[in-house]
């Protein structure tokens, strides 16, 4: 397969200095509000970056499920690979990319576990569906088939069909504290707009563009 001719002049929008808000919160969330006006499928899929403390890496795509001025939220069960990876080194990176808009957002910073009462809020916000799923999947394990999952879903179902279904001690949040944010923009012939946020001290952020 020839994939070397696939590519796309990006000129819908440009983004200098001036177009910045002074908080990268306040950026993101100026962006992430346009990507949800576009109508675009999961505009909070992001994509998380971990790694060993090894140095090996792994990547998948999570949904984001709150921000605010502390960090970026995210549920998973604390058995899988990427609560392992986080446990052994904390330090990670998301990447939002918005394709129709030509822009990605990449943030790095440190996951910390949001508190039980937090992961309990968000837990009984959720469909039942998602409650038993999380009951029913030990994430990462291996399994030999998907019958053996449905299975379990069904046995979760009969021993939950009478009342609430409690928080599972494996499962909760994730917060990640961000030290950098960088907005990138599309631009012609490669030179895109490229803007890096780094944590100062308090809410002190310096800005500075970078080459393409």
């Amino acid at each position: 397969m020839d994939i070397h001719e696939l590519r796309q002049e990006y000129t819908q929008a440009e983004l200098g200095r001036k177009d910045l808000q002074e908080s990268p919160f306040k950026q993101f969330e100026f962006w992430f509000q346009q990507a949800c006006n576009a109508d675009l499928q999961e505009p909070n899929a992001m994509v998380l970056a971990t790694a060993s403390s090894k140095g090996e890496p792994l990547v998948r795509t999570v949904l984001l499920k709150y921000f605010d001025y502390s960090g970026f939220v995210f549920f998973t069960n604390y058995e899988s690979r990427k609560a392992r990876q986080i446990e052994e080194n904390p330090h990670v990176s998301l990447l939002f990319l918005w394709l129709p808009l030509q822009r990605q957002v990449q943030i790095t910073g440190i996951a910390q576990k949001v508190s039980t009462v937090e992961s309990l809020q968000y837990f009984l916000s959720r469909p039942k569906g998602s409650q038993l799923g999380a009951w029913s999947s030990r994430q990462s394990s291996v399994i030999s088939s998907r019958q053996l999952l449905i299975n379990e879903f069904e046995k979760m179902k009969h021993k939950f069909q009478d009342g609430e279904i409690p928080l599972p001690s494996f499962w909760g949040g994730y917060r990640v504290v961000p030290k950098s944010f960088e907005f990138w923009q599309g631009r012609p012939n490669r030179l895109h707009d490229r803007f890096l946020y780094t944590h100062q001290s308090d809410e002190a952020w310096e800005v500075h563009r970078l080459s393409p």
